[in-house]
């Protein structure tokens, strides 16, 4: 099991790495813009990259390569609420393929997922982070090197344990 600590530390095995979380912590996630990485268990539901930035990543977690038209819609007006989308779109949505190298990888952890609740949050992903490990919206980030290597690590089964 993937460890994320309130201190700002994702332990996985022998690896322990920083990382950074939500302005808000980690807490009970309200609702979608609160800023809040949710506490809780989650698995790890498919792998995004870049291709241009990434070598092929192989996981037996399902690896889908980002492409330029691909967004993840955080619109809870939307039937795609919490899911990925095509671009352009007529619904609010995170761009996937971005100028800066934050989603050049990127884990998708299963919140919100199974059913999806209106306005409770989407994309709680594990992505590449800011300079100086600036505080994210409520994903956690990772340096890119410590996140291919988490990837080379993690299992079908893996999950995350957040808090």
């Amino acid at each position: 099991m993937i460890i994320v600590k309130k201190t700002g530390y994702l332990k996985y095995k022998d690896f322990e790495w920083r990382c950074t979380l939500g302005k808000a912590g980690i807490k009970k996630k309200k609702k979608e813009g609160d800023n809040i990485t949710p506490k809780g268990i989650f698995k790890v539901v498919k792998i995004y990259y870049r291709a241009d930035k990434i070598k092929k990543i192989t996981s037996p977690i399902k690896v889908i390569q980002i492409k330029k038209n691909m967004g993840w819609c955080d619109d809870p007006n939307s039937i795609f609420y919490n899911q990925q989308i095509n671009l352009p779109s007529k619904f609010s949505y995170e761009k996937l393929y971005r100028s800066d190298n934050l989603y050049d990888i990127i884990i998708v952890l299963g919140y919100n997922i199974n059913p999806i609740i209106k306005n409770k949050g989407s994309a709680i992903f594990i992505h590449v982070a800011k300079n100086y490990f600036k505080k994210t919206k409520g994903c956690i980030a990772l340096k890119k090197k410590h996140l291919v290597e988490l990837i080379s690590l993690i299992k079908k089964n893996t999950k995350i344990k957040i808090g």
